[in-house]
């Protein structure tokens, strides 16, 4: 039987930047959402499992006082130790030649601990960043220990507030249609993590018109979509798109339009899942 060892009590920051980020990990939380500081934030990696793939470019876009202040964006290539193989290569379109000469993943990500320290962290699909960011900060002396706010799940909520239908799993993509918003250069970190800010600042508003909203209570949306989730009837949610009126007699039935959720809305987890 393979023993775990226990992880230590005490861990060692290994750097200026892990030592700050420790300091400042716990943002502040209360405050209405708009008065909060955010890191957006996306990955690209060599594959989908923490345990042995690696990073390889990192962006952090930060959003204040509910904008994107101009050169709020940052980025960065990381050189792992192992290079990418061909099938990540045509996702990312990031060559072994660009990373050669960057920076190490020590140096990388004390970059980016430096990126996020006192903010609240937002992702899509968090899960899978988290699982990076936890292992990459264990390196550097420190938990991770930042609220994150997940996108995928504030936009499922969203929805259901708008079309009393919960989807399941909504990919970036999707998401971004039903908010119709622009989507800046797929599979790249620094397009991605704009384009998860700009949905951000969309699903917020949207939700803050609701019931105001704070850091805090978007960071812990999973309870409230897991309550929604609970209180689904037998039969399902309605789905909007599935609902058709009837032509008048005699009439010719109209085209129908393109209803907005039915293009956004997947209902299976691999449409969340990340490329890698």
């Amino acid at each position: 039987m393979r023993l775990r060892l226990p992880r230590p009590l005490i861990q060692r920051p290994r750097s200026a930047a892990a030592r700050r980020y420790r300091q400042l990990a716990r943002a502040d939380e209360v405050r209405p959402w708009r008065a909060a500081s955010f890191a957006v934030i996306d990955l690209e990696t060599t594959g989908l499992d923490a345990r042995r793939d690696e990073i390889i470019s990192w962006a952090v876009v930060h959003v204040d006082g509910g904008r994107i202040p101009a050169g709020g964006t940052h980025y960065g290539l990381v050189r792992p130790r192992r290079m990418p193989d061909e099938a990540t290569i045509v996702v990312h379109g990031i060559l072994p030649a660009d990373l050669a000469a960057a920076p190490s993943p020590d140096v990388a990500f004390d970059e980016l601990l430096a990126a996020v320290a006192g903010r609240v962290v937002v992702a899509h699909a968090a899960w899978f960043e988290k699982a990076f960011l936890s292992r990459a900060a264990a390196r550097r002396g420190v938990r991770w220990r930042s609220p994150m706010i997940d996108t995928s799940v504030i936009g499922r909520w969203w929805l259901f507030e708008r079309d009393g239908y919960l989807p399941r799993a909504i990919s970036l993509a999707s998401l971004t249609r039903a908010l119709r918003l622009p989507r800046h250069r797929p599979h790249h970190a620094s397009g991605d993590a704009l384009t998860t800010a700009q949905a951000f600042l969309a699903i917020a508003t949207h939700l803050d018109a609701l019931h105001p909203q704070t850091a805090g209570t978007l960071a812990a949306a999973r309870e409230r979509v897991a309550e929604i989730r609970r209180l689904e009837p037998p039969e399902g949610y309605p789905k909007p798109w599935a609902q058709r009126e009837e032509p008048e007699t005699g009439a010719e039935p109209e085209a129908e339009p393109a209803v907005e959720g039915e293009p956004a809305v997947v209902d299976g987890a691999a449409d969340d899942a990340p490329a890698g």
